[in-house]
């Protein structure tokens, strides 16, 4: 579920060839990040799927809103994932 492995940490480089191999090496994992994003995306409708099910159906609210609040959690994951793939993708870094 989680994809911080991947990445090198840029500002952790001694030099500048060191930074830019990092940098490199995380615009080329970013392409593993829409496995992750999809994960996520599965993730955030089951937990907003049983929330709409234990409020509509079993009227335990309190559960309900366990759910509900764990769902806009990964909606946030879920777009701190989509702009980190956009910028090492599509954003102008050399």
């Amino acid at each position: 579920m989680f994809f911080d492995w991947l990445f090198r940490d840029v500002s952790a480089a001694r030099n500048l060839f060191e930074r830019h191999a990092a940098l490199q090496h995380n615009k080329y994992m970013s392409r593993y990040l829409p496995v992750y994003l999809r994960r996520w995306s599965v993730l955030a409708t089951l937990d907003f799927g049983l929330g709409f099910l234990f409020e509509r159906g079993l009227q335990a609210t309190m559960l309900s809103a366990c759910f509900i609040t764990w769902s806009c959690m990964t909606v946030v994951g879920m777009v701190v994932i989509a702009v980190a793939w956009v910028f090492l993708t599509y954003g102008r870094l050399s």
